[in-house]
């Protein structure tokens, strides 16, 4: 009794055991290669698969999804003999599982050297200043090295980023002095150029400000011209109107004789000549007043 017990266990493991070899399960983006006696059988893809239990051997489930890793940094020198370390991070995805399984033997170990050596054939051809302003041309020209040489591993490299240029710090600290000299170079020419325009529009400011003082003192002395003109021309037209006879003449000329006396700086007064004249004709004037045929002489009657 006890001996068939234990037959039975047998079987039941032995059944347990053969089911597990026969159905494998493959998960979604995975990948199996099946060897049968130790060759290439067939690849299983995601699903229910079935496989002759020990005679096919199911090796470890490949990941078809794009991966990243990332390479420890590197020293590389440049054309200008400047070791400077660089980290690398790697995109890539396996389109081929049975290639990758029997055409490489370590496709990690075999991409991160191929990596490095195509990164110092780059960058020995580029000076400090070009790796680190060209990183896009960098990037370029990897991914076409290794793309092309891992296409026969069943790898495709999707990207290579240069994660970090690190060059010495003697390097970075002249770079940084460099970098606070342009700085101070650029703002110095900027202090200069608004010193400049400030300048300009101040001296053309006065321009213009002189040309409309002079323009406005021009206007105003020929609107005076003018107004003075026509003063002048009134004045002239009034007396040439009125006639005024030789005595009116000569009084008005002695009424402005005081205002021509006026003055601070007039010290010594010189009477013109025509100051007697005047007088002269004021003379003749109240004479020929007393022997108008109004006047009367010395017996109150009328002279003849």
């Amino acid at each position: 009794m006890e001996a068939a017990l234990v037959v039975l266990i047998v079987l039941v493991l032995f059944a347990l055991i053969l089911a597990a070899k026969t159905v494998r399960i493959i998960p979604q983006a995975r990948a199996g290669i099946v060897e049968r006696l130790g060759r290439y059988q067939r690849t299983l893809e995601p699903g229910l698969r079935i496989t002759v239990p020990f005679i096919d051997r199911l090796l470890p489930l490949l990941d078809l999804r794009e991966q990243v890793v990332s390479f420890p940094p590197n020293a590389v020198i440049t054309e200008d003999n400047v070791s400077v370390g660089i980290d690398t991070v790697l995109y890539f995805q396996i389109t081929d599982p049975k290639a990758s399984t029997y055409e490489v033997a370590n496709p990690m170990s075999a991409i991160e050297q191929l990596t490095v050596t195509t990164l110092r054939n780059v960058i020995g051809g580029l000076t400090l200043e070009q790796t680190l302003t060209s990183r896009d041309e960098i990037n370029g020209q990897l991914r076409s090295v290794l793309d092309e040489a891992t296409g026969k591993w069943g790898i495709r490299v999707g990207r290579v980023e240069l994660k970090a240029i690190d060059p010495p710090s003697s390097i970075q600290e002249a770079m940084e002095k460099q970098m606070r000299a342009e700085r101070d170079r650029r703002a110095a020419i900027l202090n200069a150029e608004g010193v400049k325009q400030s300048q300009i529009l101040t001296a053309q400011g006065e321009k213009e400000s002189a040309v409309l003082k002079a323009e406005g003192a021009k206007t105003a002395a020929i609107l005076r011209s003018e107004g003075e003109a026509k003063a002048i021309n009134t004045v002239f037209q009034a007396i040439h109107e009125g006639r005024p006879d030789q005595e009116l003449l000569s009084y008005q000329y002695l009424q402005m004789l005081p205002e021509l006396a006026k003055g601070e700086a007039n010290k010594v007064w010189v009477i013109p000549s025509e100051f007697t004249k005047a007088l002269s004709g004021l003379g003749g004037v109240l004479g020929q007043g007393a022997e108008s045929p109004g006047a009367t002489g010395d017996g109150g009657e009328p002279r003849a």
